[in-house]
């Protein structure tokens, strides 16, 4: 007999069947679909014996432990792109200092230079009136 149900689309849906008149009650390995396809194949959870309810819950169990290391690997996978972005802004952040630090002696180079030029300036224009008043006094005196 098949009954049907209907089933919110945001579900996950999963469909199980049996064979009464089926010789073997356990079907093959490659016709179960992987519960986890993300999960290697040998920690895939293993079908249960339908008639163990041990068997049942380990698989339950399993099929738990599996959910709770795909969130686990997606949640590392996720702090590991937030490395790399860190990562990455660390390294700007040293860049723009080693920048800055490269700017501050820059700075002050250019500082010392600009001191010593107002200096050779006021020399020069201290110069320039001495002359002035020699050539006064020259054209004074012809």
């Amino acid at each position: 007999m098949i009954s049907t149900a209907r089933v919110p689309a945001d579900k996950p849906v999963r469909i199980a069947f049996s064979l009464d008149n089926a010789s073997d009650d356990t079907p093959p390995e490659d016709s179960i679909p992987l519960a986890f396809p993300e999960l290697d194949q040998q920690l895939q959870p293993l079908p249960p014996c339908h008639d163990s309810l041990e068997s049942m819950q380990v698989f339950k169990q399993h099929c738990q432990i599996a959910e709770e290391y795909h969130e686990v690997k997606k949640e590392i996978a996720l702090l590991e792109e937030r490395k790399k972005e860190l990562i990455a802004k660390l390294d700007q952040a040293e860049k723009e200092k080693v920048d800055a630090a490269q700017l501050a002696r820059e700075f002050e180079a250019l500082t010392e230079e600009n001191r010593t030029l107002k200096l050779a300036q006021s020399q020069c224009v201290e110069q320039l009136e001495k002359l002035r008043i020699q050539y006064q006094k020259r054209q004074g005196s012809s």
